[in-house]
């Protein structure tokens, strides 16, 4: 178990009633049924424990470390974080633990572990089940980041958080669950991922470039705010949020300014604000002006999957057209090509 923080581990503050991390032993006492589990766990603690709105490429690096380290010695790992941010971690960690052929189930709570309706012992319970859990030859059942939440377990950068009140806080709108998880735990074998080369050992990519930023459309939109966005110094990629299939707006001088952003070597993703479905580029005018500005399809991408691939391909150095090629590739099941 790797504790960063977040709602699953915290306690009120007797004075200002907000709720604050707390050290790991807090959690652990208020879960006695781990002792009961017929395995061995071990844990590893952020020095700092943190709410996950404080969430930062550095941590993401943090987790991935602990797990190289960890690699050999252990049948799968569980993550404990906050819910704010768990499915960017979820998809930057996809990327990042390139040849992963081991659970990483994250998981945290809507409720601390302290509260007597909390959410976070079964969330536990169940996550820890997951990471141990072998198929027929022996080998672990899931292999790939993924977020276990109430009564499913979804694949890492294909979940968002849809909810801040419900226990059922998560949920992966263009690829279905890999498990249900009821009086038992029913696998999708059919959904669960297997890397091409099982074998491949496995390697950690730590450099995320953080020159990136989202660019949501609406209606009115300004054509000062647009240029303004688009000529921030140092960036280097945009997940643009469109209307609908990958529609902007069709004004000249919108078209004009996204493509002299391409021409300057920004990488320019265009993913749908919908929850459910693609980008289709070809299927209207105002999309296919986009995709012939040099705008690149981010077809079913989530919001988080496309800024941490982004961040992961330009931290590895790539030139914008290796960028933009791999961006349209799946690289660990994030996306629908």
């Amino acid at each position: 178990m790797i504790y960063t923080g977040g709602t699953i581990g915290m306690k009120e503050n007797p004075c200002s009633h907000a709720l604050e991390p707390v050290d790991f032993n807090h959690l652990l006492d208020n879960v006695p049924k781990l002792k009961m589990l017929d395995f061995d766990i071990s844990s590893f603690q952020f020095e700092h424990p943190i709410d996950s709105s404080a969430m930062t490429p550095s941590h993401w690096a943090d987790i991935a470390r602990v797990i190289e380290e960890n690699y050999e010695a252990y049948d799968g790992f569980v993550v404990l974080h906050g819910t704010d941010t768990m499915a960017y971690t979820a998809s930057a960690l996809s990327f990042m633990l390139e040849n992963l052929n081991k659970p990483v189930i994250i998981t945290g709570s809507q409720l601390p572990i302290g509260e007597v309706r909390t959410d976070g012992e079964e969330n536990l319970i169940t996550a820890l089940q997951i990471a141990a859990a072998k198929d027929r030859t022996g080998s672990q059942m899931v292999r790939e980041v993924a977020i276990l939440f109430e009564n499913y377990l979804w694949r890492g950068n294909r979940s968002t958080k849809r909810s801040a009140d419900n226990f059922n806080a998560f949920k992966s709108n263009n690829y279905p669950e890999l498990a249900k998880i009821g009086l038992g735990i029913t696998f999708n074998r059919e959904a669960l991922w297997r890397a091409k080369n099982s074998r491949a050992p496995l390697k950690v990519h730590y450099e995320m470039d953080c020159n990136v930023i989202f660019l949501d459309l609406f209606p009115g939109i300004r054509e000062e705010s647009v240029r303004h966005m688009l000529s921030m110094p140092g960036i280097k990629g945009i997940v643009m949020k469109t209307f609908g299939a990958g529609n902007g707006p069709n004004d000249q001088w919108f078209i004009d300014a996204i493509k002299e952003t391409v021409e300057r070597g920004v990488v320019v993703v265009n993913i749908t604000q919908c929850n459910n479905g693609s980008v289709h580029p070809f299927r209207y005018v105002t999309g296919l002006e986009l995709a012939n500005a040099g705008v690149v399809s981010g077809h079913d991408l989530t919001a988080e999957a496309a800024i941490t691939k982004l961040m992961y391909l330009l931290g590895k150095g790539m030139t914008p057209e290796e960028v933009r090629n791999y961006m349209e590739y799946s690289l660990c099941g994030e996306m629908t090509s």
